[in-house]
């Protein structure tokens, strides 16, 4: 067990306490961390430090950028994650300084959280991995209540094609995933 690691975890989970929207109770940031550890322990069990912190800080204090401040549509909405992955590494990134890590160690957790190299650098894939995994597990059915059919085949075969080989291959394994949906996980839709 890393001291180092704990100590970002633990300032992740303070920053992240003070999200003021609730989910089950808790701070729904706070509990979205909790969550991201708990799917990278299961899917990455080796994974490295900076991995395992960049899973816990995704969304650290990701309330304090609202979707609002940015123009409606896509556009609009990809560059609200690009500057939120911005402020995710900055703030990560200050975390782990100041328990010691290395300037190549936070570099790296860094660019996971800005999601430079996803199907290029195997940490960053595990990283949107772990991601997908969280939002079906704990987000995809209540999302699903918003949305019509049509714009939930999207999203599935999105999130489906953001996954690694392995991960689109645990997914059809551990979650039941209706067809035609389930053919967006299979390698030879791909």
């Amino acid at each position: 067990m890393s001291t180092k690691r704990d100590e970002v975890f633990a300032r992740i989970d303070a920053a992240n306490a003070a999200d003021p929207h609730q989910e089950a109770g808790e701070p729904a940031e706070l509990l979205y961390g909790q969550r991201m550890t708990a799917e990278q322990r299961a899917l990455y069990p080796e994974a490295s430090e900076p991995l395992q912190i960049a899973c816990r800080g995704q969304h650290v204090e990701r309330w304090k950028l609202p979707r609002h401040d940015f123009p409606d549509g896509r556009v609009g909405y990809l560059a609200w994650r690009v500057e939120q992955g911005r402020r995710h590494a900055a703030r990560v990134a200050g975390f782990m300084a100041g328990a010691g890590y290395t300037p190549d160690e936070i570099a790296h957790a860094e660019k996971m959280l800005r999601k430079e190299g996803i199907k290029r650098d195997p940490d960053v894939q595990a990283l949107e991995d772990v991601a997908c995994f969280t939002f079906m597990r704990h987000y995809m059915a209540p999302f699903a209540e918003t949305q019509t059919p049509e714009d939930m085949e999207r999203i599935v075969n999105k999130t489906a094609r953001k996954m690694s080989a392995m991960a689109r291959a645990r997914a059809l394994d551990e979650f039941a995933i209706p067809e035609p949906l389930a053919s967006f996980f299979r390698d030879d839709a791909r």
